[in-house]
């Protein structure tokens, strides 16, 4: 894909009289999110630098970013319900369609061909042709009993044999659409798995997925392996319905980690990282943070965890071992501290300063600050990288 793409920018450059353009690859490209300005940056990672500003792309207060299979492009899920397909070669939108009014996150298929969205309006996920963006399946929500409306649908990933879940907020569901055999999906639902999943993780090797609950304790976890056993509830005694505490940002659970055996998850309104074994998905340790955790995000070996924080703890990440579960390092990197990216060595570490107007890069080793990059109220980091991971 990319050596036919030059050469057909190689030929339009000798007919123009132009020097040809350098060749380079994909994979130490990535994005940032300005959500200020509707924007990306194309970052990066080997020179540590910004290469283009791509304009735009509407509403990205809540963007998230999948990639293309050979990490060309780079597909935006924008809070106003746009969808836009990023080339990151040429630094230019390839494509950009409204498919919703209000969206919250999307994947892609294992096999890269389709683009699914989540909605809150319309309650439901729509499902795209990765190469046109025509839309080729439309999965409404259940109906709410007013009739009006349909239930958000948060926590889509995407899984093996080409497959779909999510769970849906307001009726306590979590649905799989199987795509294996075309484009009309086969659903499966699975109803009442507890009071408001709020956002969901599935392993790495797409076995288990698991939603968060906000409306009451615990999380519910499907095994994709044998979906006939249904949803059943871990950390069951274990949630913000205890103490009923307020809430100042919701954890991500995409942003969880899996090392040394062990998941390690935020906690819902509490200032704690819950460590469950990843064998038996019991709760074995809780690690007291600074804290409300957002994202707790693993170093690629597994040593470490990074772990940023809600309001008014946003300018602090702290950096927990995951063998003493001990806290090794209490960083100050700047007001309102969003979002942290590993590159695929885990030879940096890329956060977000929404409030300071910045980008840094950390060696994650020595716990040094690398450089920063200006950004427009920097949110989320994607690299391309991500192209290879399941649920990413």
């Amino acid at each position: 894909m990319i050596r036919s793409f030059l050469s057909v920018s190689a030929v339009a450059l000798l007919l123009c009289g132009c020097a040809q353009a350098p060749l380079r690859g994909t994979g130490d490209l990535g994005v940032v999110v300005e959500r200020a300005t509707g924007s990306l940056q194309i970052i990066e990672s080997n020179t540590r630098t910004a290469l283009a500003r791509v304009e735009g792309l509407g509403d990205l207060s809540h963007a998230s970013v999948v990639f293309s299979r050979d990490q060309r492009y780079a597909y935006v899920f924008g809070r106003d319900g746009g969808l836009t397909k990023v080339d990151l070669l040429t630094a230019k939108i390839d494509r950009r369609i409204m498919q919703g009014g209000n969206s919250i996150g999307g994947a892609i298929s294992q096999d890269g061909t389709l683009i699914a969205v989540s909605n809150y309006e319309p309650g439901g996920v729509k499902v795209f042709d990765a190469r046109t963006l025509a839309q080729v399946a439309d999965i409404p929500a259940t109906p709410l009993p007013d009739g009006q409306k349909r239930s958000r649908v948060v926590g889509l990933v995407d899984a093996p044999g080409q497959r779909f879940v999510f769970s849906l907020f307001d009726t306590g569901e979590i649905w799989t659409a199987d795509f294996s055999q075309g484009l009309t999906p086969r659903i499966e639902r699975f109803t009442a798995i507890g009071q408001q999943p709020y956002d969901a993780l599935i392993t790495p090797d797409g076995r288990y997925y698991m939603a968060g609950l906000f409306g009451e304790d615990g999380m519910a976890q499907l095994d994709l392996w044998h979906p006939e056993l249904g949803v059943k509830r871990v950390l069951g005694h274990y949630g913000r319905g205890q103490a009923r505490l307020p809430v100042y940002k919701m954890p991500h659970l995409e942003g969880w980690a899996l090392a040394d055996r062990h998941a390690f998850v935020p906690a819902v309104g509490h200032h704690q990282v819950l460590v469950m074994d990843a064998a038996s998905w019991q709760q074995t340790d809780a690690i007291d943070v600074a804290g409300q955790p957002v994202f707790v995000t693993a170093r690629p070996d597994g040593r470490q965890l990074w772990v940023n924080f809600a309001y008014p703890d946003n300018d602090r990440v702290q950096v927990i071992d995951t063998q003493t579960h001990a806290i090794v390092a209490d960083l100050h990197p700047g007001p309102a501290v969003l979002h942290m990216e590993f590159t695929a060595r885990g030879d940096q570490l890329w956060l977000s300063a929404r409030d300071g107007g910045e980008v840094q890069v950390w060696n994650p080793y020595r716990l040094e600050r690398l450089g920063t990059l200006p950004a427009a109220s920097p949110s989320g980091i994607f690299f391309s990288s991500r192209a290879h991971k399941p649920g990413y």
